[in-house]
Order: structure tokens, then sequence, then C-alpha cells
């Protein structure tokens, strides 16, 4: 029967078959490394990929020390190399959250976050011209006070080539008086200088919070924004970014966790990857379980009965990365029980969902 078969491939057989899901755990967590969290993967000329994430070595809450390092695969995922220092910790706290792009110009970027404290979290960039083999040296993208979150995997391109980067900000973390709010820096010399736009939008209780972005058919651009009340809110931009429409609710009901919106490959088809348990009342909103991928032909009007990427409900699933490469998409996401938080691969073929 096809069900069993499905949920086999799910639960971990591996295969060069077009057909089947490869599954691997890149990084698992151990006592001294108990976080393995926000990675990212881009693909290598040679058709090697190379995946970044936060390696935490001082704890396991957003503001333990932590480097962001890379490891390599060149059989589709199936086993990955030795890790790799790729940015040491310059930050008084750490650095995390990493997003790799190729950009039209060939060149790798990697977007990553410097945290010093409540107040002071900013975002960097560095880049490679020879295929992730060297890096520059890291440069600042924006100099505005406060305490800035950028998920891993959330820059984009546009087909035009402006680069965007959704960023939630907020005075301060971690008081009563917080209140996340969303906007977008956007490039148009390939990442090397930015310029922040006028909207930042809003959304009740603790805000509007780690926004994603989308360019659909259209020309506009899909923002969409994790909040506290139990839906994905929403957002669009009809000038490439520097403005932004009110935020509202989207059409799909989510936890307090982040989501992952990208295009099928070759298709105009929306994939979103997140976690569809909401209860109000519990803590983020709902458990961060099962990790679904649901699928809409109609730019987010409806969407399809999700199907299971990972539905251990006594663990949780959260922060996916989401790359297209050829006919399948390639995830990272964080996989943990018992504040053990180790870092997971999928390689799922796109005619899955």
């Amino acid at each position: 029967m096809l069900l069993p078969t499905v949920l086999l491939s799910l639960l971990g057989c591996t295969s060069s078959s077009s057909t089947e899901i490869i599954e691997a755990t890149i990084a698992p967590a151990t006592e001294s490394n108990r976080r393995n969290t926000e990675g990212d993967i881009v693909v290598l000329r040679d058709g090697s990929l190379l995946v970044a994430w936060s390696e935490f070595y001082g704890g396991d809450s957003d503001d333990s020390s932590a480097r962001i390092v890379t490891a390599r695969s060149t059989d589709g995922g199936q086993a990955w190399g030795k890790r790799a220092v790729v940015q040491e910790n310059i930050g008084q706290q750490n650095v995390m959250s990493v997003s790799l792009i190729r950009s039209k110009s060939g060149d790798i970027l990697m977007f990553f976050g410097v945290k010093n404290g409540p107040d002071d979290l900013h975002f960097h960039t560095r880049r490679s011209q020879d295929d992730a083999k060297t890096w520059s040296e890291p440069l600042r993208m924006h100099d505005e006070p406060g305490y800035f979150v950028m998920n891993n995997d959330r820059v984009i391109q546009l087909r035009d080539g402006r680069l965007l980067a959704p960023m939630a900000f907020t005075d301060k973390v971690w008081t009563a008086s917080e209140a996340f709010r969303t906007l977008v820096y956007y490039s148009d010399d390939d990442g090397r200088s930015w310029t922040i736009s006028p909207t930042k939008l809003e959304a009740p209780q603790r805000g509007a919070m780690e926004p994603g972005l989308l360019e659909m058919p259209d020309g506009r651009i899909l923002q969409i924004i994790r909040t506290q009340v139990g839906m994905i809110w929403h957002s669009y931009s009809a000038d490439r970014g520097e403005t932004w429409s009110e935020a509202t609710p989207w059409t799909v009901a989510a936890p307090e966790a982040p989501s992952t919106l990208i295009h099928m490959p070759a298709s105009d088809d929306l994939l979103l990857i997140y976690n569809p348990s909401v209860n109000v009342a519990a803590g983020h909103g709902g458990a961060r379980t099962p990790l679904v991928g649901a699928l809409s032909r109609d730019n987010g009007e409806t969407w399809s009965p999700p199907k299971m990427i990972e539905p251990d409900p006594e663990a949780t699933y959260a922060y996916t990365s989401a790359t297209v490469d050829g006919d399948r998409i390639l995830l990272t996401y964080y996989y943990a029980k018992d504040r053990l938080y180790s870092l997971r691969f999928k390689s799922i073929p796109a005619a899955y969902f």
C-alpha cells in the first residue's frame, strides 16, 4: 500500500531513488554542544551541498555562546563531512542565524547576526567569489539601534536582482513592553550597501515577528509574519519591498513559530513548511510539532491537506530552511527533545507535496 511506503521513507529510509526521501542528522546535539540550529543550504557549482548553521557551545539559550560552522555533502545529503568554523564568535554573546544565497552575480552571500546583548543584535554579511572556498571580512549591514532578528534562510533576490532582507526589531528583548515590528532592508548593489524600508508592520501582543518573503508571479512581494494570535499574518509590497500594506491575518493557522514559504520547482505554486498545532493558551501558542508541508495553487487563498515531514509528537521542529535543487526540496530544521537541539536534513521529491 502507498501510505506505509511513504511513512517508512519519512521515518528514515534513504535511497538514491528520485522518488524517496533522503534523511540525515547533520549535527547531533551532545551535552557539550546542546544546540545546533538555524541552518541553511547552498548548492555548489560541482553539485555538492554546503550547509551552515549556529553551533552553540555555551548552553542552549538564544544568548548562549555560538559560532557559525559548515559541512559538505557530495552524495545529495546522505552523508556529511566534518564541521568547519566559517565565522567565529565576534559578539559579546554570539553569532547565529545564518542565511546563504547565490546571487545572480555568481557570488555566494552569507548573512548572520552578531549579538552583544538584549538591546544590541545586528546583521553582517560576507561574500565568497570562489564557491565558498574563501570569504570576505564581515560587513555590518545596518546601524539603527535596537535588537534585530532575521531568521535563517530569509534573504531573497528578486528577478531584477534586488536583494531583500526581512527583519523584526524591538528596542530591547525580554521586557514587559517588548513589541516587535517588521521591516525590510533592500540592496541594489549585490549586498554591498543596504537601505531601510520606511514601513514598520505591527501585530497584537508580542508583535510582528520573524518575517519571510516571496516574490509573487505578478511582481508583488508577499511577507509572512509570525504572531501570537494563532494565525500567520501577511502583507504585500508593490514597489519591490520599499513600502508595505498593513499587516493582516493570512489564510493559515499556526502557533507562535516561524514558517517557511517557497515556490515549487519550475512553478508558481506555493509550498509552506510550518507547524499546524494551535493552542493560543499554551506556550508558543501550541507545540512546534508536527512539521508539515502544504501546497497552494492560488497564491495562498486555499491549501492542500498538509503532508507529513516529521510526525513525532514528543519532539519539536522549527527554523526550517528550504532550498530547491532540481526536482527536490532540501530542508534543514532543528529536532528537539529534552532541551537538546539537533540539526536535521531531509531531501524530499517535490512531487511528494
